[in-house]
């Protein structure tokens, strides 16, 4: 079996690694912290010091990282994949970055006979640890067909969207359901919580109606847990809804709900630490505008939820 790639070992990379390596499948792996590689290394991955270490050895390369950026230096920066990749190798970018960035990178791999499939997911960390995120998948049919079984692997829901940067394109519009979702989370709460009602009972209840929602029930949960830890940053939604926005302008479309949502993950990003927290740490923001009174803050008693 031909060794595969994955660089970019974060929330959502190391797991999704991780259940390609227990499918059989050898892994070789690299990322900026090496630590974050241990499991991987222990259960029988293989490291790299560099991503073109990864693609010298690998036909299939997949990326997961930050930003536009840190994806063009994985390909094109010193000691970079696509100088070791082969012709005819296919990269897989799970990143969430401009399209326009995509296609500017799979015109430069085509120019090297390596294909380019933008595959940014969706289902935050728990998609990322039970391999049923969505993948929606950019670039040539042709490539997708022959990587398929491999995402089978890691999601539940793969779909070929179109050519290049088409994935990225609706990963920028589920970003705009991600983050107007969490406004309505952050103010249904809210407003049961000073309503004197059981939020327990109000999120299961809610949560089978019209109105329930991924985000509702797995970061409502959370919220009234008292757990910001993330799902998905604050400091990287904030990115990719600049992505959005940028979009938006280019189309001559406003997008008031996304511009407001930008607004209170800013007042986050405001507080020490808050960037990283997860994107339910909204509440935070909607707090203050509340002021006093009863609330959802973290570690506050909930009825029929002792503290």
């Amino acid at each position: 079996m031909a060794e595969l790639g994955f660089v970019g070992l974060g929330i959502m990379g190391a797991p999704m690694a991780g259940h390609l390596l227990r499918a059989g499948h050898r892994l070789v792996v690299h990322s900026r912290t090496r630590s974050k590689a241990d499991p991987l290394l222990a259960a029988g991955a293989a490291w790299a010091d560099a991503p073109a270490g990864v693609a010298a050895r690998c036909g299939v390369l997949f990326i997961n990282v930050t930003d536009s950026p840190d994806v063009e230096q994985v390909l094109f920066g010193p000691g970079g994949a696509a100088e070791a990749l082969r012709p005819g190798s296919t990269v897989v970018d799970f990143s969430t970055i401009s399209p326009d960035a995509t296609r500017d990178f799979a015109r430069r791999l085509a120019a090297r006979e390596i294909h380019l499939l933008d595959a940014p997911v969706t289902g935050g960390d728990i998609g990322a640890r039970n391999a049923t995120l969505t993948i929606m998948v950019g670039g040539p049919v042709e490539a997708f067909e022959r990587v398929r079984p491999l995402l089978d692997c890691v999601g539940k829901r793969i779909v070929h969207v179109g050519p290049s940067g088409a994935g990225q394109a609706l990963k920028a519009c589920n970003q705009v359901l991600c983050a107007v979702n969490m406004i309505a989370v952050c103010e249904a709460l809210l407003l049961a919580r000073r309503s004197g009602l059981d939020l327990n009972q109000a999120l299961d209840t809610l949560g089978s109606g019209a109105g329930g929602s991924w985000a509702w029930t797995n970061l409502g949960r959370r919220i009234i847990d008292g757990d910001l830890n993330p799902a998905f940053m604050v400091r990287l939604i904030q990115k990719d809804l600049r992505i959005v926005q940028d979009a938006a302008q280019r189309a001559g479309l406003p997008l008031p709900g996304t511009a407001l949502a930008q607004q209170l993950f800013r007042a986050v990003e405001a507080e020490s630490g808050g960037g990283a927290l997860g994107t339910q740490a909204m509440i935070r923001a909607y707090e203050r505008l509340a002021g006093g009174g009863p609330s959802c803050e973290p570690g506050a008693p909930q009825p029929g939820h002792p503290a």
